[in-house]
């Protein structure tokens, strides 16, 4: 007897059947994933027969079959929505992301090929030719399973170069808009609603991704102008017909004012308006969004960088003089503004002293990028008397303002003078308290500010006093590989002051260091050993070092390591052996001398001077009766 329709074995092979049809009629991969979309999409395609075939048979299915199809079934779900993101969204980010994105879709090869091994084929009577198919496209998510896919080699390469260099060679962008489909002015417009879309839900914050974003589309942008070809209709008109002025895009006006804008901005419903139009609108006391009616969740304003770019490029392209922002006359001598107006600032000023939780939290995160961004934003923010409001806000109960504010601060402070104004502020006492209970972010900004900081020497001292090194220690155990690294460098740094030296000893920082000496994996050996070396030179250190016997794998650095690592290893050995006869011995057993006697005659400078100081001390203790 056939199926049934409420039958379970029925429903879930025709879903699967409809899983099926779905994927494959999925649009066409336009981005640098095109090769790994294509290969999973023909792959699942080929299950539909054995769906088929076996929906359509008079074979009723068991509990243990119908749960290895719907295993299946979940895999395919699964699958489906990341091929849909990965056909989605911003190119540029999938590109940059591209680590991410392949783990992913590793990821979901080996759930597929799991599902497909719980299938007990030997029960279905099916054709020779479904059989066949099967197999084959089984053996197939085996082999994706066991390699990890990857981009070639070409695009990688020309990707990190783009990424990395101020002007790149134009055939290596050529390729890039080749291989993005971005290759028309319509092409980076849709890729410029695109990153709107993701800064407004990232929140506006997409750490270093920004900057490269922004910067590989401006690349882009000035390829596809001046080299290719294949312009739009409209700009190709505007050669043969000069004397009609160009349409001004709908995009690029402002929904209030219809002028073209010149400073556009984002609210909370993801439309873009003229600054200064919705900020008459918002100061009249409106609640909503002019275009679309909505209740705005916060009337915080976020600037439209890319859109920005667009109308410039359009501008340019148009002859069409670029719009001149008002408002700057205010601005201090020395303070030149790329990004910013004093106006603005002062705006996100009176939103972090006077405004909503969802207000403060996003004027931070603006502030934040406006920080990292250049040179001169970080003086004018300073001067407008960001750094006080910031530092209040490291008290803030909501996570995300907290790591904000933290993270402005840590990019305001790349300005010499800024870090005296910050730790004027008090924020030294309310830095640390962010990195012993903030989010795992936040506490790895926190390190690398309290870094930022210290390299001020007085600062040194009020930074360890104020119980940073014991949350460092904690952070540079249990953080993420960056977090781990900004603890490290943080703990270097202040341990330069001797009164620091001890409270990193007493606080126990020696024995996760020799965790992460030993550990080659931990790609923490050069921290961990540079801070050993400067710990060496103090008493309490050079004990807690003995104890931990850290002889044997001292030595095997100085036979194997880097040549950095050897010299602060042989830096370490050195203060061990001096005035301690036991150590030198433990040394000498364990193959020492030889080790040295090839780090002095081929190590760096310092290497050869501390291994001829420990070769020294090891011919004393076999010759003692020399002088």
């Amino acid at each position: 007897m056939g199926l049934t329709e409420d039958d379970p074995g029925r429903s879930v092979l025709s879903q699967l059947v409809d899983s099926v049809k779905a994927i494959a009629e999925l649009p066409e991969c336009r981005n640098v994933f095109r090769k790994m979309y294509g290969n999973f999409v023909r792959r699942v395609k080929l299950l539909s027969p054995l769906f088929e075939e076996l929906r359509d048979s008079d074979k009723e299915l068991g509990e243990e079959e119908v749960e290895a199809f719907e295993s299946l079934g979940e895999a395919l779900h699964s699958a489906m929505e990341l091929i849909k993101s990965v056909n989605q969204g911003s190119k540029l980010y999938q590109a940059l992301e591209r680590d991410k994105v392949i783990a992913k879709f590793h990821q979901m090869t080996v759930k597929i090929e799991a599902a497909l091994s719980k299938i007990p084929y030997g029960n279905f009577d099916m054709s020779e030719e479904v059989c066949e198919q099967i197999e084959l496209v089984h053996a197939q998510f085996k082999r994706a399973k066991e390699k990890m896919d990857s981009l070639d080699s070409q695009l990688e390469m020309d990707l990190v170069i783009a990424v990395r260099d101020k002007d790149p060679d134009t055939a290596i962008i050529k390729r890039l808009s080749e291989k993005l489909h971005l290759r028309t002015i319509n092409d980076l417009k849709q890729e410029s609603l695109a990153f709107h879309e993701l800064v407004i839900a990232s929140g506006g914050d997409l750490g270093d991704q920004f900057e490269q974003m922004q910067a590989l589309f401006k690349k882009l942008n000035d390829y596809v102008v001046t080299e290719n070809p294949e312009i739009d209709s409209s700009e190709r008109d505007k050669g043969t017909i000069k004397h009609r002025s160009p349409v001004i895009p709908d995009d690029f006006r402002c929904p209030i004012s219809l002028e073209l804008m010149k400073d556009p901005v984002i609210v909370s419903t993801g439309q873009t308006y003229e600054r200064s139009c919705i900020q008459k609108w918002l100061d009249a006391g409106h609640k909503t969004c002019p275009k679309t009616q909505q209740t705005l969740l916060h009337t915080a304003i976020t600037p439209n960088y890319v859109l920005k770019s667009l109308i410039a490029l359009w501008c340019e392209s148009n002859g069409v003089e670029l719009p001149k922002k008002q408002g700057n006359k205010s601005k201090k001598p020395g303070c030149s503004v790329s990004d910013c107006d004093r106006a603005s600032i002062d705006s996100l000023l009176e939103k972090l002293a006077k405004g909503s939780s969802d207000e403060q939290r996003a004027a931070a995160g603006e502030l934040r990028l406006l920080a990292k961004r250049n040179a001169d934003n970080r003086v004018c923010i300073a001067d407008a008397g960001a750094i006080p409001l910031l530092v209040e806000l490291l008290s803030s109960p909501d996570p995300r303002t907290q790591e904000h504010a933290v993270t402005a601060l840590l990019n305001l402070s790349i300005n010499e003078s800024n870090k005296g104004a910050i730790v004027i502020a008090g924020a030294i006492p309310d830095i640390v308290e962010v990195l012993k209970n903030g989010s795992m972010e936040a506490r790895e900004n926190a390190a690398a500010t309290l870094f930022s900081l210290s390299v001020v020497d007085e600062n040194k001292v009020q930074i360890g006093a104020a119980g940073a090194i014991p949350a460092l220690i904690k952070l540079l155990c249990e953080g993420t590989p960056r977090g781990k690294k900004d603890a490290a460098t943080a703990i270097f740094n202040l341990s330069i002051y001797q009164g620091n030296k001890a409270r990193a000893v007493r606080a126990g920082i020696v024995t996760p260091l020799m965790r992460l000496l030993k550990d080659a994996g931990s790609g923490m050996v050069d921290e961990a050993l540079a801070i050993l070396a400067i710990l060496a030179s103090h008493h309490e250190g050079k004990v807690a070092i003995a104890q931990a016997e850290a002889i044997p794998v001292l030595v095997e650095v100085i036979r194997t390591g880097f040549p950095r690592n050897r010299e602060n290893a042989a830096a370490v050995l050195w203060s061990l052996c001096t005035g301690d006869l036991e150590q030198l011995k433990l040394a000498r057993e364990l193959g020492a001398e030889e080790a040295l006697q090839e780090l002095s005659e081929n190590g760096t400078d310092r290497a050869k001077r501390k291994a001829g100081n420990v070769l020294e001390l090891l011919q004393q203790i076999e010759d003692p009766a020399s002088p």
